[in-house]
């Protein structure tokens, strides 16, 4: 199945024997956000710079599945300056945006198609590894599927209603209809409503 807003110059690409992909990565720290790619040098593209990392920009494969759950990614940066290494950890922050995004070369320096996005989700714990002067993060990045195992903290009662549109009187009754028992055809429904 095609991914939705992949056209068919990229799947023709996909399916030929001579592909020469590109990933862009978008990710949002705590002062700017860092747009890069997988290639080399510099390439302007949805109004942006995109930084050429080649192969010192990173990730774990992204997997998709059948069934609908959450599934992060780790992205890899290495060969970084350890003397960057105080600033790196203060620019991370949880929950920020990430968008990987794919598409393919027919040439160097010739985008086949506009990239479509092929992962989003948010920043997670970072972790570091020093060796020597050069320094690898590997930054966790959860789905944003993960929220759905969050309970809502919300209630269908008036007093909450009020507290996020005062005046609102839809759950007025809420309360009065809780335990009502309502006579259809001359036979009692007590069946609860709440």
């Amino acid at each position: 199945m095609s991914r939705p807003g992949a056209t068919g110059a990229l799947l023709t690409a996909l399916q030929s024997g001579s592909l020469q992909p590109a990933v862009f990565v978008q990710i949002q720290f705590a002062s700017a956000t860092v747009y890069m790619w997988t290639g080399i040098g510099s390439v302007t593209w949805n109004g942006h710079t995109w930084t050429g990392l080649g192969s010192l920009l990173n990730f774990l494969p992204i997997e998709e599945a059948a069934t609908v759950e959450a599934r992060g990614i780790v992205i890899q940066l290495s060969g970084l300056d350890a003397t960057l290494f105080a600033d790196c950890t203060q620019e991370f922050q949880l929950g920020l945006p990430v968008t990987i995004y794919f598409t393919a070369y027919s040439s160097p320096g010739t985008l086949i198609a506009t990239p479509i996005v092929a992962w989003t989700g948010r920043t997670d714990q970072p972790t570091f590894e020093i060796s020597g002067a050069s320094v690898t993060i590997n930054l966790a990045c959860e789905n944003r599927f993960l929220d759905m195992n969050v309970a809502c903290d919300r209630r269908h009662t008036n007093e909450d209603q009020q507290a996020i549109y005062p005046g609102d009187t839809v759950f007025q009754f809420v309360n009065g209809i809780q335990d009502l028992t309502l006579y259809i055809a001359g036979q009692a429904n007590t069946t609860s409503f709440l």
